[in-house]
C-alpha cells in the first residue's frame, strides 16, 4: 500500500495527539489514519444506511 506523508500544524498535531492517547494508538500516523477511517465509515453509513467494512485492494482486483 502506498505510504503518504503528512504535514501537521500546531494545532492539528494537539489534536491528533488527544486521538493518539485516546485509542491508545504508536503514533500521530496512526492517529491521522485511524480518524479517516472513522470519516469513511460514517459516511458510508450515511449513504448506505448501514455499516460496511473497509478492505484493502488488490493489485490483481480480485473480484468475489
Amino acid at each position: 500500500m502506498p505510504e503518504l506523508t503528512l504535514s501537521y500544524d500546531e494545532k492539528m498535531e494537539r489534536m491528533l495527539e488527544q486521538v493518539r492517547r485516546e485509542q491508545n494508538l504508536a503514533s500521530l500516523d496512526q492517529a491521522a489514519e485511524w480518524l479517516i477511517r472513522r470519516r469513511l465509515r460514517k459516511g458510508t453509513a450515511g449513504l448506505t444506511g448501514r455499516g460496511r467494512t473497509l478492505h484493502p485492494i488488490t493489485q490483481q482486483g480480485d473480484r468475489r
